[in-house]
């Protein structure tokens, strides 16, 4: 038995904007439940409310089974942590304690080596065996395997970093689905997914008997396994829950149908007040003249005050209007040319033109190259001239490879990063960022970069620091600097895993009026409908082209 019952939960942020306003809802025992929203509503706060993380300020959070958690963060790391530690934060606590001691018994092993620090030691080991540690190395190598090829004894010890987006998220899904957890609480476990792991995803989360509650954008994902549907919905005073009982297929109708309601409701209301007001102000008139009206007058009165004490319908909740608008500009007509291009130790060498205007899809398994192939791109490709250095201060780290690939007269690459990593935005409110500018694009006065800022729905974040964003508002910002700078080549990597909906669908609008040209690596099914042509990295190492999308591919064979 596992379920979470939320209610009444508010929350507020330390500058006292309220977040969140009453949230109220239930994750019912076994059910597959989406948590979908517009970015910055407050999706991963309400999570963090749930696990533990955050206390709310009011309301109170009820749930019953063991809580297995996959965090946001899970995707991005780049620190010093390993595969092991990867797979200890998806433990159960007690069994993650066991782990931390043992290692830093280990450390002191090899520091000292008295007889304290050996006992410590013998003990640590003793409570990670009692914690049911080796069994879980039984089941950890089993999920290594599955997610990485690699038995556990040779997986442990290597940096998480060393793995892609896809390889981290795989791992720990492998092992909080394979885990004793009934509960599970995943923070959008579908990005960086390739689409065979997509499709994995969604056979466990159909097959599994477990309860999970997840955030996901992804709309082949929501219409394939969510069987219910909250939203978290923006009104003035924070975001409220609605509940559809329903999958993603029938989502879309159930909500225009209730707004519609809703809208029918308020007009109603409105009608009836008006009424009640000239009703009021007509005895009010009479009884200045007649004294028997002032009985009347005062039941009027009685009667307009409790239809306002009781208020107006539930209203609409406040829709996004995220206006993208990438202009581009004329370029040479053969955009890219790669001749013998091979990424070392990824792909064998493969030659292929991309011609102004071409929308091309970059597909294929996780970690084999393409956003490899993307920041070589992005860095101007082989021998750049000036004119083909990037639009933006990311850093991108040099890629290794053989042959050449030159980009056209008047490209300027405009590079989306993945993992939205930009140290030269930190500390930096947005409204700074504009107004400042740098060598590729102009400052801009307070009111333009207000208006910006509003076209792609963060007027509010405008004095927010940019590492304070959530991911899918760091994903809009970073497209707004790429419109901005004057990139006449879109080179995008995963955009549309943290957008919202309503921004993916913006996004899809504005590239299709972007007068340049596109390639995109994505593992989004039905963003990927709106590309012309496809570069596909092929399992056996090889680069093809492919007039319709292509899934199916598996993971590249090369030592690991």
């Amino acid at each position: 038995m596992a379920h979470i019952d939320v209610s009444g939960i508010d929350y507020f942020l330390s500058d006292g904007t309220q977040l969140l306003n009453g949230v109220t809802f239930k994750v019912p025992d076994g059910t597959k439940t989406a948590l979908i929203g517009p970015n910055g509503t407050g999706k991963t706060t309400l999570f963090r409310i749930i696990s533990g993380d955050l206390v709310p300020d009011e309301g109170v959070i009820g749930r019953s089974g063991n809580m297995g958690i996959m965090r946001q963060f899970v995707g991005q790391v780049r620190d010093e942590s390993t595969v092991r530690d990867l797979l200890i934060s998806a433990a159960p606590p007690v069994l993650a304690a066991a782990a931390r001691t043992v290692d830093e018994a280990e450390l002191a092993m090899m520091e000292f080596d008295d007889e304290p620090t050996q006992m410590r030691y013998a003990q640590a080991i003793v409570d990670w065996g009692d914690a049911g540690g080796y069994d879980v190395e039984t089941v950890w190598d089993e999920v290594c395997m599955a997610a990485l090829g690699l038995p556990f004894d040779r997986a442990q010890h290597r940096p998480a970093s060393s793995l892609s987006g896809g390889e981290q998220k795989r791992l720990v899904l492998e092992a909080l689905f394979a885990g004793p957890d009934e509960l599970l609480l995943l923070d959008e476990p579908d990005n960086y997914l390739d689409v065979p792991g997509k499709r994995w995803l969604e056979s466990k989360l159909n097959e599994s008997k477990k309860t999970v509650f997840f955030i996901s954008h992804d709309r082949e994902l929501l219409n394939n396994a969510a069987g219910r549907i909250v939203t978290l919905e923006p009104g003035i005073n924070g975001a409220g829950a609605w509940i559809h009982g329903g999958g993603f297929g029938t989502y879309v109708e159930a909500r225009a149908d209730r707004n519609a309601r809703f809208e029918e409701l308020r007009k109603r209301w409105d009608e009836e007040h008006i009424k009640l007001k000239e009703l009021v102000n007509m005895y009010k008139n009479k009884a200045a003249f007649r004294s028997d009206m002032a009985n009347r007058y005062q039941a009027a009165q009685t009667r307009l005050a409790k239809f306002l004490e009781a208020g107006p319908p539930e209203a609409l909740p406040i829709e996004q209007n995220v206006k993208m608008r990438l202009k581009g500009g004329r370029t040479a007509k053969r955009a890219v040319v790669a001749e013998k291009l091979g990424l070392t130790g990824l792909m064998k060498p493969f030659s292929t033109e991309i011609w102004f205007g071409d929308r091309v899809g970059v597909l294929g398994s996780n970690g084999s190259g393409k956003s490899h192939f993307l920041r070589l791109l992005a860095t101007g490709g082989t021998d750049p001239e000036r004119e083909h250095l990037p639009v933006s201060e990311v850093e991108i780290a040099e890629v290794p490879h053989e042959g050449t690939v030159k980009l056209g007269a008047r490209i300027r690459p405009g590079f989306f990063a993945q993992t939205h990593v930009r140290p030269d935005l930190l500390n930096r409110t947005l409204l700074d960022i504009l107004h400042r500018g740098d060598e590729h694009r102009s400052g801009m006065g307070r009111e333009a970069a207000a208006g910006a800022l509003d076209g792609y729905g963060l007027a509010s974040q405008s004095e927010q620091k940019y590492e304070s964003l959530s991911g899918g508002q760091q994903a809009r910002f970073q497209i707004l600097l790429l419109q901005l700078s004057g990139a006449t080549l879109l080179l995008l990597d995963e955009p549309t895993d943290n957008l919202d909906l309503h921004s993916a669908e913006a996004l899809e609008r504005a590239i299709d009026h972007f007068e340049g040209t596109v390639l995109a690596v994505t593992h989004d099914r039905w963003f990927a409908r709106t590309f012309d042509r496809f570069l596909v990295f092929g399992s056996d190492g090889k680069v093809y082209e492919s007039p319709e999308p292509v899934w199916d591919e598996k993971r590249v064979q090369r030592a690991r």
